[in-house]
């Protein structure tokens, strides 16, 4: 059983026991979040799907750890003959949740 489901702007293909990365969320380590934006839920073959969301459809997760740094990004920036040069680097926030049960 898969859902693709909208979470903080994104959609996510999600299993239950899956473990995702999803952007910053403001809830505490341990806390249960449901999220109502299902777009699509498959069981064995059934399939529904939402115009444009699946009504009574719900995700429930837990949240493992609200704040996760990603990779470092550099950017650089140059121009040629010029002695121009910024380095500048960037490390996106992330969440990492638990899909807990996905009903519908």
């Amino acid at each position: 059983m898969f859902a693709i489901v909208t979470i903080a702007g994104q959609q996510f293909k999600v299993t239950e026991g899956q473990e995702i990365f999803v952007h910053r969320l403001e809830a505490a380590a341990g806390a249960n979040v449901s999220f109502d934006q299902v777009h699509l839920v498959d069981r064995d073959g059934a399939v529904q799907v939402g115009t444009p969301i699946v009504k009574g459809a719900n995700v429930g997760i837990t949240v493992i750890d609200p704040l996760v740094k990603g990779d470092k990004v550099i950017v650089f920036k140059k121009k040629r003959r010029k002695g121009y040069r910024v380095k500048k680097g960037h490390r996106q926030q992330f969440s990492k949740i638990k899909i807990d049960s996905i009903t519908a």
